[in-house]
């Protein structure tokens, strides 16, 4: 489910470009005696952009969170109960303790005074004695808090052991839970500095095959609409069967044996049209285009779906959410990186004279996204309580 729901994505990034199309022919004759247009095209294209996503906000406030996070949020709650009441009947026999001492010592002022004392004195003694008494109880009052955290402190066994959630601090201080944490991010760093650093530059593929045309002789509008037109070609043959593949062998393959296969192949893929990237335009077109084609394949039937996936089952109820966007945020780092960075390189040298060497870095990244898979567990066939330590020392 969760995997059909991310490669969705896959048609959004076909509706992209036919968005583009319809917005550009729209502003074709305008466009075409100015290209200044454009700053309309741009805007409205975002515009429109923003409604699914307005869409999907309502329709996840308005949505009724799952029945196992009521199920966790209810037993953290019946645990703090549980807590609060140990913690009131311990104070409340403290507090009896007290009393006792208190009346205990007040019996022996009492008699104290009336064999020591006569007159004047004899009446003084029970108020002095009732002072001591007075601090004597406030002191003992303040090392209550004080004896109750020593107490809660205790071994397991302890009498008045209270139990006590740990924090995401404490459960990924243990070396294997923060592997698996480990690598769910870098992968998806890894992961995304090779696909945001070529898919948010398609046109310069588009253009290294020849597709697009010339911007310099044809009108701006034909060259826009053709490049739209080569990302919805490339989504169409390798990014979209990509996902749907993913979907329909997830729970056949597994998880990790799809990351692991997809790293695999754009590790080689990537090497391949790296050191070989001017030959290759040279020699066969064609060529190119199903090596490129295959990239796309293997991302999606492969890394992009499964880092997404992954980190919303390895990790416990409790911290879940946190964890995956622990790793979501790394591979936004990791675009970052990629358009922010690398692809900043791409024309040293002249133009796009750098995105051979560019495409062996992305090589290189793929081939450590494919060792840190092995920190991750495998949950095909496996339901959340035994993938993940839901155990109840965690709520």
């Amino acid at each position: 489910m969760i995997s059909a729901v991310f490669s969705c994505q896959g048609f959004g990034n076909v509706a992209a470009p036919i968005v583009g199309i319809i917005v550009t022919a729209c502003f074709k004759s305008g466009i075409d005696k100015d290209v200044l247009y454009l700053d309309y095209v741009w805007r409205i294209i975002i515009g429109i952009g923003c409604i699914p996503g307005v869409c999907t906000l309502y329709w996840r406030l308005t949505m009724e969170d799952s029945k196992r996070f009521q199920m966790e949020t209810a037993k953290a709650a019946a645990a703090n109960a549980d807590e609060d009441m140990l913690r009131e009947k311990l104070l409340a026999k403290q507090q009896f303790d007290v009393g006792a001492h208190i009346e205990a010592k007040s019996g022996n002022a009492s008699s104290s005074s009336r064999r020591s004392s006569s007159g004047l004195e004899a009446e003084k003694a029970p108020f002095t004695a009732t002072q001591s008494m007075v601090g004597m109880a406030e002191k003992h009052n303040g090392a209550i808090v004080e004896e109750e955290e020593q107490q809660q402190q205790q071994q397991p066994n302890g009498e008045f052991r209270i139990r006590r959630a740990k924090t995401f601090a404490q459960y990924f201080g243990e070396w294997r839970h923060l592997k698996v944490l480990l690598g769910t991010s870098i992968a998806w760093f890894a992961l995304d500095v090779a696909f945001y650093g070529i898919n948010l530059n398609s046109s310069i593929v588009i253009e290294a095959i020849g597709f697009a045309g010339h911007i310099t002789e044809d009108k701006p509008s034909k060259y826009i609409i053709r490049n739209c037109l080569g990302s919805i070609i490339i989504n169409l043959l390798g990014s979209v069967p990509g996902y749907w593949i993913s979907v329909f062998t997830i729970e056949k393959l597994g998880r990790k044996r799809i990351q692991l296969m997809g790293f695999a192949a754009l590790t080689i893929l990537y090497i391949v049209i790296g050191f070989a990237y001017h030959k290759i335009l040279d020699k066969s077109i064609p060529g190119f285009v199903v090596l490129f084609t295959l990239a796309q394949l293997f991302q999606n039937f492969g890394p992009n779906v499964t880092t997404f996936v992954i980190p919303g089952e390895v990790f416990p109820t409790r911290f879940r959410a946190t964890a995956h966007g622990i790793s979501a945020a790394a591979g936004k780092l990791g675009a970052i990186v990629a358009q922010g960075g690398f692809m900043q390189l791409k024309d040293r040298g002249g133009k796009n004279a750098f995105i051979d060497h560019l495409l062996e870095i992305f090589a290189l990244f793929m081939l450590i996204g494919f060792f840190v898979t092995f920190w991750i567990p495998e949950s095909k066939g496996k339901t959340l309580e035994e993938i993940c330590d839901e155990r109840e020392e965690y709520y």
